[in-house]
């Protein structure tokens, strides 16, 4: 499900394990010999403490005053950078910075790159630090550019800048690793107590139609043609260096100064496309010396999650159908009554959204009579596994004894038939609305509708909306506040104020 197969959705989860972002180090010329104590000159840097801690980051900002930096608000003009913790994703930053878009010109990097440059008393590459900023965030100029990156045949459209642009080439694999799934458990809020509905957020919830140019289109509908240097100069934000990037891009399909890009970037692509691995992980193998699956097959200590994930490497990575992952959820919902005729079984995600192919199958189960649902639980994933349909465990979880989570492996019969990721999930009826909405997504669109909640007094999850919800000072919920009754997903539209949006019209 593309807010998530079950593991992608609740940002305050218990986790199995989380992995910290971090590739090779990519070392970089100065621009120019800075005075001894004096190597962050170049740098103007706004430091987010959310994450970080207060007291961490007054360091941080003290360390970047001591050589030679300055400490700005993320508003200010030659901002370079904006710091962020490992934890922060570029929405939620955005959000607590209380801007629409990154800046021009400006990095969002992730804390451990100012940790390296302290530690070895020079700038470091970002490379392998960037965080990842879809183009709905990004200046207009800056999509503009990212325009001009045809790159060789083969390679991502990104990888035709230099490290020290927002556009890293390794930011693609880097988006891959931060958002790679892992085996987490996962809480009912996820990050309710920090999200913040903007008017465009507002305006999408009513209308149906969020405001910014879909991905894909961008480049296509902004960028001009450009045949030489002096008109890449004529591009707000370009200036002679930067235009002769362009054109050596342009010209050549390459640029030399990514000669240096360090062969570590497929390698570490390759392991953290292993289902329950994450980059920290994929960065430890990488040290030790491993360079392919076969290494890690006969060599690496693998948990019972990463073993699946590599016995199912190739079949993972492939993109489910729309039609096959109809025959999955079918399947499910066969199974689920002949134990019980009444249980209700749907599929959510990028599927119900109607998606031509998904990345997982999510299914929700239940039974309207608000208790038969109960003790289904194991008899439905038992029978399945007699089927020969659930072929592996990964992570099986109840809720509170509520919700009831499963995230698996299955195969439909017959020859050719690929390994699948499948979620169940059984859920009281009462729950059932909150929970389908939930599940289906999108991920912005939830975090829109819970932002909304927010400034009603309520309290929107996965499990129910609330009212009377009390908050301190700073938004944090101090009490549950008192459930409404939500027999569908539109009571859930109506009592936020809202028209109802088709599950086609949440995919923003």
């Amino acid at each position: 499900m593309e807010p998530r197969g079950i593991l992608k959705a609740f940002p305050k989860r218990k986790k199995m394990r989380t992995d910290s972002d971090r590739s090779d180090l990519l070392k970089i010329p100065k621009k120019e010999e800075a005075e001894d104590g004096e190597w962050l000159s170049p740098l103007q840097v706004h430091v987010l403490p959310a994450s970080i801690g207060r007291a961490r980051a007054e360091i941080f900002e003290k360390q970047i005053i001591q050589h030679g930096g300055r400490v700005c608000s993320p508003h200010a003009p030659g901002i370079t950078h904006i710091v962020v913790d490992e934890t922060v994703d570029c929405e939620r930053a955005l959000r607590l910075l209380k801007l629409s878009h990154l800046p021009r010109g400006v990095q969002m990097v992730k804390s451990a790159w100012l940790s390296q440059c302290l530690q070895e008393q020079k700038l470091v590459d970002t490379a392998a630090f960037s965080i990842c900023i879809p183009d709905r965030y990004l200046d207009k100029a800056d999509i503009q550019l990212a325009s001009f990156q045809p790159g060789p045949s083969g390679t991502s459209a990104q990888s035709g800048l230099p490290s020290t642009t927002p556009f890293a080439p390794s930011q693609e694999l880097h988006s891959k690793l931060s958002t790679q799934p892992q085996p987490n458990y996962y809480n009912e809020d996820s990050d309710e107590e920090e999200v913040q509905i903007t008017p465009a957020d507002l305006e999408a919830l009513i209308t149906g139609q969020y405001p910014s140019t879909p991905e894909g289109d961008a480049e296509s509908s902004l960028a001009p043609t450009v045949s030489n240097k002096w008109e890449a100069c004529g591009i707000p934000g370009i200036g002679k260096r930067m235009a002769e990037k362009i054109m050596e891009i342009l010209e050549s399909g390459h640029l030399r100064k990514l000669d240096h890009i360090s062969d570590s970037v497929p390698v570490l692509e390759l392991f953290s496309n292993i289902w329950g691995v994450g980059s920290k992980t994929a960065q430890m193998w990488y040290q030790q010396g491993f360079r392919t699956l076969e290494d890690i097959q006969s060599r690496a200590t693998l948990t019972t999650q990463q073993a699946i994930g590599l016995k199912h490497y190739e079949d993972f990575l492939k993109r489910i159908p729309r039609e096959e992952a109809a025959e999955i959820e079918q399947t499910v919902r066969e199974t689920a009554c002949t134990l019980n005729p009444g249980l209700l079984s749907v599929a959510c995600g990028s599927y119900r959204r109607g998606k031509a192919t998904c990345g997982d199958v999510d299914v929700l189960v239940t039974h309207p009579d608000g208790h038969s649902h109960q003790g289904i639980f194991n008899q439905l994933l038992d029978t399945l596994r007699q089927q020969g349909f659930l072929t592996d465990d990964l992570v099986s979880q109840d809720d509170n004894g509520q919700q009831q989570k499963y995230l698996g492996v299955c195969q439909l019969p017959g020859p050719g038939r690929l390994h699948r990721r499948l979620d169940i999930i059984v859920v009281p009826y009462s729950e059932f609305a909150c929970a389908l909405l939930y599940f289906t997504g999108s991920a912005y669109f939830n975090r829109s509708m819970r932002a909304l909640a927010k400034t009603k007094g309520m309290s929107l999850s996965e499990h129910a909306l609330s009212t009377a919800v009390v908050r301190d000072g700073h938004g944090i919920k101090l009490g549950p506040g008192r459930a409404l009754s939500t027999p569908t997903e539109k009571d859930v539209f109506k009592l936020l104020g809202l028209p109802y949006r088709e599950p086609s019209e949440r995919d923003w």
